[in-house]
């Protein structure tokens, strides 16, 4: 796939594994047209009657200290913040309001990742508003509120089922240990077209759960 193959990324500032993603991520502007796409993660679990890693006794405490050694591994700079799970609605919007620009992503990644800082409440989010150059009433704005309902409607639409994904044209590439996955693909789109490749995505379902 060359360069005017579109690339667009879903993320939650919720997930400290799309922190790590993101690292990766935004070092493809040299090649490729990245969209970043702010989603709420909750709403997506919903869609698909998942929870989240953080609402799992035990799967909680692991996936925090698998993040951190990810983290350490990669060489990235990672302190969480004071509470986790939190509402990142706050942290998206400001996002939204400040053109889910490059340097807007990378800012509140930061702030929250890197530094360990809270966005859950108008205090603790003010300074990081500052910033950005954002009014801390244009979180509140209709048009803010709707692109980001837009956001989420449309990673369900497109199949995405956790954060980060990475969608390379109609593929999708979930989460940060995928990377190499989506890059491979990215270079030869033949990765997904081999017969097991293909077996495999319309492998049938042996046994199913009750609800």
């Amino acid at each position: 796939m060359d360069a005017r193959t579109p690339l667009r990324w879903y993320f939650d500032f919720l997930s400290p594994f799309s922190y790590l993603h993101w690292q990766k991520v935004k070092a493809l502007r040299a090649t490729h047209a990245i969209e970043p796409v702010p989603v709420l993660f909750g709403v997506i679990l919903d869609a698909h009657g998942q929870k989240g890693p953080a609402e799992i006794p035990g799967k909680r405490e692991f996936t925090y200290r698998h993040v951190l050694w990810q983290a350490r591994q990669e060489g990235v700079p990672l302190v969480f913040p004071p509470r986790h799970p939190f509402n990142p609605l706050g942290a998206l919007r400001a996002c939204i309001a400040a053109g889910s620009t490059f340097e807007a992503v990378d800012a509140i990644f930061d702030w929250i990742w890197r530094d360990g800082r809270a966005v859950d409440s108008p205090e603790a989010i003010a300074p990081l508003l500052a910033r950005l150059g954002v009014d801390a009433d244009a979180l509140g704005s209709a048009p803010v509120k709707e692109a980001l309902r837009a956001n989420t409607e449309a990673a369900v639409a497109a199949g995405v089922f956790g954060v980060p994904t990475l969608q390379v044209g109609g593929q999708l590439f979930w989460g940060n240990d995928a990377h190499p996955f989506a890059l491979a693909a990215l270079q030869d789109a033949g990765v997904l077209d081999d017969p097991e490749m293909q077996r495999v995505s319309a492998l049938p379902v042996g046994i199913s759960r009750r609800p």
